[in-house]
């Protein structure tokens, strides 16, 4: 029996499948035949659309499937910190819910950027086995929590800084993120996350630090004990803020615009490109550029996820423009073509 031509001839007359009626009509197993649902959605013939009892498949660009997804506001996952990837996650957000569908482009910009930023934290270095996310769309503003159970953030800083308490960690958290160049300093995704939020929290152990940017205010609570680390955003669907320009305002990338190409230069004194989130901002807005040449002139290195994040992520997503290298010295050329061939596998557990 052609599994995969009985999955596309009921859906073409369903309109909408699950996995189950094709258990029911041959008889096979669930697990047997979701592997050819899969198959099909990896070829993008098919897309996903809800989760566990809800979920079924759609044929893929219909309009049904645009239809379905509306319905679906919010998504909470519980996921195994275990080859993880955020890009997929937040992948899986917009193919299989309307969360993020027909966003104001810069609102939908703001809520990628500080979701990616805020999930890589805490893969990279909560410790924590799992991590709980959920987002939700309501009428006037959209929301998302990254949840774990790992060291805590503010313990973290203690450790590494060598810092006496809790209160010294939030000063060190925030210490020299008011310059101009908060890229040569910790935790950038978190200080360019709290400038594009409307509101944004971190809660751990007994404090919460709160970007209240509605009412320009910024402030610490004690709260009841937090295991690991719990941060909260808000953004209102709104809301003008660009990602561009916040970028713009404390760093100074050079680029040379034309109408089809973007020349980046990337070399600043004393500067390393070691991160996602340096990667993610020099990229915010080169989407509408055919060609991206990226002048690696006096830069001595990258760093994998730097690299990573460039070359296979953001490239991933966007396949019709050509990212062009150039002036790479060995070390740079080496983490370029280590993205360019290594591919990640994630695990999603929920």
């Amino acid at each position: 029996m052609d599994i995969r031509k009985l999955i596309l001839d009921q859906m073409a007359e369903r309109g909408t499948l699950k996995v189950s009626d094709i258990v029911k009509i041959t008889g096979y197993s669930r697990k047997y035949v979701h592997r050819f649902f899969y198959a099909l959605q990896e070829e993008g013939r098919i897309t996903l659309v809800g989760k566990a009892n809800t979920a079924h498949y759609l044929p893929k660009g219909k309009t049904e499937s645009v239809r379905f997804k509306k319905g679906i506001r919010k998504v909470h996952r519980i996921l195994k910190n275990k080859n993880l990837g955020e890009d997929l996650v937040l992948g899986q957000i917009r193919d299989q819910t309307g969360v993020l569908l027909d966003l104001k482009p810069n609102v939908r910009g703001i809520v990628e950027y500080a979701f990616s930023e805020m999930l890589n934290n805490a893969i990279e270095h909560s410790q924590s086995q799992y991590i709980d996310v959920w987002m939700a769309r309501g009428a006037t503003e959209l929301k998302f929590n990254v949840t774990d159970r790992g060291v805590g953030i503010y313990n973290n800083i203690m450790e590494k800084k060598n810092l006496a308490n809790h209160l010294e960690a939030i000063q060190d958290l925030l210490k020299g993120k008011e310059t101009t160049a908060p890229a040569e300093h910790s935790g950038e995704g978190i200080f360019f996350t709290s400038k594009a939020a409307d509101w944004f929290s971190i809660r751990s152990s007994e404090k919460e630090l709160v970007f209240d940017n509605l009412h320009s205010d910024l402030f610490i609570k004690d709260i009841r004990h937090v295991e690991g680390t719990k941060v909260s955003f808000l953004v209102e669907l709104g809301s003008d803020k660009r990602l561009l320009d916040i970028f713009r305002e404390y760093t100074d990338e050079a680029f040379d615009f034309s109408q089809t190409e973007v020349h980046v230069r990337l070399y600043k004194e004393g500067v390393e490109y070691l991160s996602r989130s340096q990667a993610r901002r020099i990229f915010a807005g080169l989407d509408k550029f055919k060609t991206v040449t990226l002048d690696f002139r006096n830069v001595q290195t990258v760093g994998q996820a730097f690299a990573d994040e460039i070359f296979r992520v953001w490239k991933s997503g966007h396949p019709n423009t050509r990212i062009t290298p150039v002036n790479t010295c060995e070390n740079v050329d080496f983490m370029i073509k280590r993205a360019l061939s290594v591919g990640t596998k994630t695990t999603l557990s929920s």
